[in-house]
């Protein structure tokens, strides 16, 4: 009988120091989560870099367990509040329009790129694909089937007539105030294309937006700058114009080359590798591509979504990308959310 006895009290005892031992590991991963430092992104305010914020938040978030939170305002103040520590993340880094700070902040290792979100971004001068092509099912014929490149655009100005001034055509440039606003006045005086055309900066992106939108509801003439990825040239099919292929002695030189793709990077503060390593693991694995981003902008203007909302979207109806930027255990918690 005092053998069954002492069985049963090492039998309990054991119980007991299994159930210590389980709580105070969940205590310990409790504590562990509730001492993660609070993540900071960029919001330089367009429509991807939104979009991205919300995915990578989502799944840092429910996946790794920080809080985050957004600081919004311009590419230059925000990239600022990057290189001091107020921002601790930064999506979507356009290095080109960055330069030359962004170059030297990397190099005196105030902030650390962790990878390249997505590098086959497009601008220049668009004009509807129906113009070239035409529309069959809108009998819509080809008005200017020979337009290839900005070269082209001489014998078209007819087509694109300035509603202000009939006796030259009108090219909608880039909202004033920003880099390529400048860039394409150059390059446009510079081409003789002001011999032909008008060139019109509109108020802001959105007028922009809204006058190709506008245009291709209607089955209109239309050319003018934009660039992807956007949600226009993820519902619209539009055409870049060919230019000269980029070369540094051509660009130095007034402009007169293809507006060159930019490296669109992930950054970070210098501290985020300490505080959050399991973070800029994951951010060392996201990628995505402008095809993704402008159908993905898109459905949200479509379905008049916003950003946390498309990210949601996203991460249900795409595992087989997002997963692949994760371990699988966090993926798993991700997807729990989801369900």
């Amino acid at each position: 009988m005092q053998k069954k006895v002492w069985i049963r009290v090492i039998s309990g005892l054991l119980v007991i120091l299994a159930a210590f031992l389980l709580g105070g590991c969940t205590s310990s991963n409790q504590q562990e989560e509730t001492n993660k430092q609070k993540l900071v992104f960029a919001d330089p305010q367009w429509d991807s870099v939104q979009f991205n914020n919300s995915v990578a938040q989502y799944i840092i978030s429910n996946g790794y367990g920080y809080p985050t939170d957004t600081i919004n305002g311009s590419s230059a103040i925000t990239f600022e509040g990057l290189v001091n520590g107020d921002i601790d993340i930064y999506m979507e880094a356009w290095t080109g329009n960055l330069q030359p700070r962004y170059g030297e902040e990397l190099e005196s290792g105030t902030i650390k790129e962790v990878g390249v979100n997505y590098s086959d971004n497009t601008q220049g001068l668009f004009v509807p694909t129906y113009l070239i092509e035409g529309d069959p099912a809108r009998g819509i014929e080809p008005l200017a089937p020979d337009l290839k490149s900005v070269q082209d655009l001489p014998k078209y100005w007819q087509l694109f007539k300035d509603p202000e001034d009939p006796s030259k055509g009108r090219i909608l440039g880039s909202p004033a105030g920003w880099e390529v606003d400048k860039i394409l006045q150059d390059k446009i005086k510079n081409y003789g294309l002001d011999k032909n055309y008008n060139y019109f900066s509109p108020g802001s992106d959105t007028a922009l937006s809204t006058s190709i939108a506008k245009a291709y509801e209607e089955g209109t003439p239309w050319v003018g700058y934009y660039w992807t990825p956007t949600w226009v040239m993820g519902k619209y099919n539009m055409t870049l114009l060919e230019d000269t292929t980029y070369s540094e002695e051509l660009w130095e030189n007034g402009y007169r080359c293809e507006i060159p793709s930019m490296e669109i990077t992930i950054a970070v503060n210098k501290d985020v590798p300490e505080k959050a390593p399991d973070v800029v693991e994951f951010l060392e694995n996201y990628q995505t591509n402008s095809e993704l981003l402008s159908s993905v902008l898109a459905y949200m203007q479509q379905n008049d979504i916003n950003a946390d909302q498309a990210a949601v979207w996203f991460l249900k109806n795409n595992e087989d990308i997002w997963t692949k930027w994760v371990p699988s255990d966090i993926a798993q918690k991700v997807k729990a959310t989801l369900e």
